[in-house]
């Protein structure tokens, strides 16, 4: 059990609930901070990295957990704390990706609309006219395991738009339901969808030019 450093008392690793888990916060009690951070840090992180990638990432959260201790008192309880933590920093993260953009100059935008790179593999009628290939390896698994697919799909997200990478991330790292992503990222449903269908139809094409022998 984690301890206290300064008193050496066990710290309660699971808050019986969220509003005693605010209370403690607004009450600046240490242990639920500690708490907090160590639960939510790592998805903070991670939406970070997505939406302003690994230079700016550690920056925005510490600029997020200021926001959140800032807004406890406005916290109403209407979405999970986690889901208002995480739209904090979402927001957070957009801010800081505007302002890196126009200093640098730069063309990208929240949610640039690459060319879609199934279009072309459908008919008229919205049937598959070049049907995604078999994998060769005998499970996705065994593919997954070689370092240079690895490598394609590592780049092949970082150059994704920062919205889909966030949902990406948000979705299939992190494994929350597209409801709260979408209330996290203020993003409608629909939206949503047609992002994370992008971002996993881009990967799936890095993995079949790998099979193919293309490289990245």
């Amino acid at each position: 059990m984690l301890q206290n450093p300064k008193s050496g008392m066990p710290i309660d690793p699971s808050p019986p609930n969220e509003e005693d888990l605010v209370k403690r916060l607004l009450a600046r009690d240490g242990e639920a901070f500690v708490w907090a951070v160590r639960t939510y840090q790592g998805k903070m992180l991670s939406l970070a990295r997505a939406i302003v990638g690994e230079p700016f990432a550690e920056e925005v959260v510490q600029d997020a957990w200021l926001a959140v201790i800032r807004g406890l008192p406005n916290f109403e309880g209407r979405a999970r704390l986690e889901t208002w933590i995480l739209r904090i920093l979402s927001n957070t993260a957009k801010t800081r990706l505007k302002r890196e953009i126009r200093h640098r100059h730069a063309h990208i935008t929240w949610e640039e609309n690459p060319p879609f790179p199934e279009r072309e593999r459908f008919g008229a009628r919205g049937h598959w006219s070049s049907p995604p290939l078999p994998w060769h390896e005998e499970t996705p698994e065994a593919l997954l395991t070689s370092e240079e697919l690895q490598h394609c799909l590592t780049k092949a997200v970082a150059a994704l738009p920062p919205a889909q990478r966030a949902v990406l991330t948000l979705r299939d790292s992190e494994g929350l339901e597209m409801e709260e992503i979408c209330n996290i990222l203020e993003i409608s449903a629909t939206n949503g969808r047609v992002l994370l269908h992008r971002a996993r139809a881009r990967l799936r094409t890095v993995v079949e030019n790998y099979e193919k022998g293309k490289g990245c």
